[in-house]
């Protein structure tokens, strides 16, 4: 039996994503809509579009467009009808929509609320898959000097340094500091070892003269301040 792929042009002009979105707008497709615009075509008996929801389907932790943030290129590949090409596509507009989020709250950014450094950063940070901590240098009117990753953990903790964080800061002549760190698990509750440590770099920072402001965990879209919270 001939193979039959179905592309976008092949399905009634009703089901067709492209002429849906010129018709209604971008926000009356379908999350399956969406993604089948970027796919393009289907494979043997199946629309675009079906190829779609099951990339949507995958993940059974995070199932929905939340997956892709969860999956790598290899295991995009593993989906029926899904290439290479396709997959790259995909993890593209995944990181796509992150420095869209990001890009929209930095007009706005004024690192002196938890408020404004966790919205900024929350999408770069949400679905990592390991502790990842994130140190943020600032001037002396809380513009950012430098930002970097300064330690990659396990899956529940992570190894973190004040002679590293301060040798940096040093560095780049900062005159404050804030950590930034994840949870996998999605609860931002600071552990016992998370406040422990916040205490160690507090006092470190006293010592030089480089003040911590804050200490942000970052959970699934929401966050805790260790400031906020009376820890430093």
């Amino acid at each position: 039996m001939e193979q039959k792929y179905y592309t976008l042009k092949e399905l009634p002009l009703s089901e067709r994503p492209y002429e849906k979105c010129e018709r209604s707008g971008a926000a009356a497709l379908s999350d399956a809509e969406l993604l089948a615009v970027i796919i393009r075509c289907g494979v043997r008996n199946e629309r675009a579009v079906d190829v779609a929801a099951r990339v949507l389907e995958y993940s059974i932790s995070y199932p929905g467009l939340i997956g892709l943030n969860h999956l790598n290129l290899n295991e995009l590949k593993t989906i029926r009808g899904i290439g290479r090409v396709k997959a790259i596509q995909l993890l593209c507009i995944a990181e796509l929509t992150k420095r869209m989020a990001k890009a929209t709250n930095e007009g706005k950014l004024r690192m002196i609320t938890p408020e404004a450094v966790a919205r900024y950063y929350m999408q770069d940070m949400r679905h990592l898959s390991r502790e990842r901590v994130l140190l943020i240098m600032l001037d002396s009117k809380s513009k950012i000097l430098k930002d970097m990753i300064i330690s990659t953990g396990t899956v529940n903790s992570s190894l973190l340094s004040p002679r590293e964080i301060f040798l940096n800061a040093l560095k780049y002549e900062a005159v404050n500091v804030i950590l930034l760190h994840n949870h996998p698990s999605g609860d931002p509750t600071p552990s016992r070892e998370d406040i422990q440590t916040t205490k160690r770099v507090k006092e470190a920072g006293n010592l030089i003269g480089i003040k911590l402001m804050d200490h942000i965990i970052i959970g699934d879209n929401k966050y805790v301040s260790l400031s906020e919270e009376g820890y430093i």
